[in-house]
Order: C-alpha cells, then structure tokens, then sequence
C-alpha cells in the first residue's frame, strides 16, 4: 500500500499532550472533522492507553515533563505497536533541539511544528491517517 492511499482504520485517535490548552485544541479540531478522540496526559499515560486499546493513530507532544516523553513513545511504539510505526505524528515547540531533529530524521515521523493552524493539521493528519 502506498503512502498516499493510507485508509482510515476507524477507532479513536490517541492525543498524548500535556497542556490542556493545546489538548482542547486539538481535540475541537479533530472532532469537528469527525475523527473520535481520545486524550493521555502524559506520555506515562500514553503508553498504558496504548498498551490497552487499539487506536487509529497516535499524536503526541515530544516534550512532556515526567518520566516519559515523545521519543520514547515514538520508541515503545516501534517496537510493541508495528501497525502504528507510520500512523504516528509528533508535535514539537522546539525542533531546533538536536535530539528532536535527530529523531524526526532517522524516523521520517511527520511532526507539526508548534504555533500551528488548523488547516496545516489536518492536512498532516489526513495524509497520515486517512480521512475519517
């Protein structure tokens, strides 16, 4: 199957972000286009709602505080979530960092830069998940 004609697989699409602000956001925007959503605080609780429930697709922030971040969710799902290696799109207010540009480089993992437009969202999410 060619990158371009990726189907939409149904189910929830998992939101792992820590600002509330961004998750209410993202979640209108996804919503309004008919997407279901389902929100993860953190990338702690990402990865348990990953390893319970099967979801569409992943969106997740690479910087979160606590033990777990992007790339490393980004990482369990390579190894753990083969069906989800190129359904995954990270989001990042700093891809100047070099560990940020290194994983988006060896990955090939579409990511969003922070401040972003809704329309530069959606097109990102439907090119990588299919339309809903």
């Amino acid at each position: 199957m060619s990158t371009q004609t990726k189907m939409w697989t149904g189910g929830p699409i998992l939101l792992i972000e820590d600002e509330p602000s961004v998750i209410a956001f993202l979640q209108a925007a996804l919503e309004r286009r008919g997407y279901s959503v389902v929100n993860a605080g953190s990338g702690t609780e990402g990865l348990k709602r990953l390893s319970d429930g099967r979801y569409a697709g992943v969106i997740s922030d690479i910087r979160m505080p606590g033990s777990v971040n992007g790339a490393e969710v980004h990482a369990w799902i390579q190894k753990n979530r083969p069906e989800l290696r190129t359904r995954i799109i990270l989001i990042s207010g700093d891809t100047a960092n070099s560990e940020t540009q290194t994983l988006l480089a060896q990955s090939g993992t579409p990511c969003i830069e922070k401040p972003f437009r809704v329309q530069q969202l959606m097109s990102v999410v439907e090119k990588t998940f299919g339309k809903p």
